[in-house]
């Protein structure tokens, strides 16, 4: 297992990271998470798409709110597919998206946290994941990836629509 120490910070404090950090160029890890209906959401539904991967803590945060809600309302071009992934469950997921009338798919890897981990999310400390976001190619390798240094903050939205832009267009 693959341990990153420091590699984020949430409210100052150094947090160790599961998993690879990924960078632009690597291969796209493969995810099978659950849907708010329970059925499987998986890397294999999206093949030959550019996706953007956004990861949160719970969406039950203020700043996993902001992030889900700016990402579902963001100008993306229609072939990117927008998936937000937490360990929360589907009960709250659901909940959570009627409430907030949220129309992207957003799913739960309760599960299997080894999800979150292949994509080197998971904080070891508090077995949640870390906010971090992607850009998958339709290649299935990773175009953009950005590890949100302070987990406490929201990504940098100009970038990652830039870079999904950018992926959809080549």
């Amino acid at each position: 297992m693959i341990e990153r120490p420091n590699a984020v910070t949430l409210g100052g404090n150094p947090i160790t990271l599961l998993g690879p950090e990924l960078k632009a160029g690597d291969p796209a890890p493969e995810f099978d998470l659950v849907g708010l209906d329970f059925k499987p959401v998986s890397s294999t539904d999206y093949l030959g798409q550019v996706r953007i991967v956004s990861w949160l803590l719970s969406v039950d945060t203020g700043v996993c709110d902001r992030q889900t809600r700016r990402l579902n309302s963001a100008e993306l071009p229609s072939a990117v597919a927008l998936i937000t992934a937490s360990i929360d469950t589907p009960f709250a997921l659901k909940r959570y998206c009627g409430a907030a009338d949220i129309r992207h798919a957003v799913a739960s890897a309760y599960h299997d946290p080894e999800n979150a981990i292949r994509f080197g999310v998971l904080q070891k400390e508090w077995r949640l994941p870390a906010r971090a976001v992607f850009v998958i190619g339709k290649d299935d390798r990773i175009a953009y990836a950005e590890y949100v240094k302070e987990v406490g903050t929201e990504p940098d939205y100009d970038a990652l629509i830039e870079a999904a832009r950018k992926a959809a267009a080549g």
